[in-house]
C-alpha cells in the first residue's frame, strides 16, 4: 500500500499554488493539507497541519524559502518548486527530495512524487565534495541550520544517525551517514580514527597511547578523548610523523 502525504504547498503565486494542487489531484497518496503565500503564513500552517511533505518556493518577498527552514523544527521531506535554478546545489545540502523548475511539468512531478515514496530506501539528492570553507544548510536536531564545514570538531555514530560536535560547544544529530560524511568531506583536513568517528585534523591537541597498540586522540573544545583504533593508528600517526 501507498504511504499517504498530508503536502503544504508554500508559494507567494496563488496561481501557481492552485496549478500544482490541480497537478497533484492525479496522486491518490497526496493529500493537499494546506497552502500558505509567505513564511509567516507557512509556520503558522506546519504548525496546524504537520504535512508530511511541504512542496516550497525559494524566492518570495520578505523571507525565502530557506529563512523558513531554518525557521521552523519538522520532519517533513522538502520538495522545491522554484523558477531560478541557482540554488540547486543549496537545497540538496538539506536533502531535498526533489528541485523543480517552474513552470512544473507533469514528467517531473511524477519523478518527484515516486522519488518521495521511495524514501528513505533510497538517499535524496546528489552527493558532491565539500570543501573546508564551505557553509551546510542542513536539519541539525530536526531544526535546520548553516554549519561552516571548519567548525565541525568530530562526527560520532549514534545508531540510524551522526552526531556532530561543532566549535561553540554546540552539538546535535542529523541523519547522514558516517559513510556520507567520510566521502564527502575534505580528507586532508578529516580522518576517521574508529569504525563510530571522525575527527578534524586542525583541532587535534595529542595523541597518548593507550592500552594494545591503540591512542587516545584529544580534540580541542571536546573533554573526553576519543579512542584510536588500531585499523586506523597507522594512517593518523603517519599525519603527525
Amino acid at each position: 500500500m501507498k504511504n499517504q502525504f498530508r503536502a503544504l504547498i508554500v508559494d507567494d503565486e496563488r496561481l501557481a499554488r492552485k496549478e500544482l494542487i490541480s497537478m497533484l489531484a492525479e496522486y491518490d497518496n497526496i493529500y493537499i493539507s494546506g497552502e500558505a503565500e509567505d513564511v509567516p503564513s507557512a509556520v503558522s500552517r506546519i504548525k496546524e497541519t504537520n504535512p508530511d511533505v511541504i512542496f516550497l518556493d525559494i524566492q518570495m518577498p520578505g523571507k525565502s524559502g530557506f529563512d523558513l527552514l531554518s525557521e521552523i523544527k519538522t520532519e517533513a521531506k522538502i520538495i522545491f518548486v522554484t523558477a531560478y535554478d541557482e540554488y540547486a546545489i543549496r537545497a540538496f545540502e538539506v536533502n531535498a527530495v526533489d528541485y523543480l523548475l517552474k513552470p512544473v511539468s507533469h514528467d517531473r512531478l511524477k519523478n518527484a512524487v515516486e522519488r518521495l515514496q521511495s524514501q528513505p530506501d533510497e538517499e535524496a539528492g546528489i552527493i558532491r565534495n565539500l570543501k573546508y570553507d564551505d557553509r551546510l544548510f542542513l536539519s541539525l536536531d530536526s531544526q535546520f541550520q548553516f554549519i561552516k564545514v571548519g567548525s565541525i570538531l568530530s562526527i560520532c555514530s549514534a545508531g540510524d544517525y551522526s552526531e556532530m560536535n561543532l566549535s561553540g560547544n554546540k552539538r546535535g544529530l542529523t541523519s547522514k551517514s558516517m559513510r556520507e560524511w567520510e566521502e564527502r568531506l575534505p580528507e586532508e583536513y578529516f580522518c576517521r580514527i574508529h569504525r563510530s568517528t571522525i575527527i578534524n585534523l586542525e583541532y587535534v591537541e595529542k595523541l597518548e597511547e593507550w592500552f594494545n597498540n591503540s591512542f587516545r586522540v584529544y580534540i580541542k573544545g571536546i573533554k573526553d578523548p576519543y579512542l584510536l583504533s588500531r585499523r586506523y593508528a597507522a594512517k593518523i600517526k603517519a599525519r603527525f610523523s
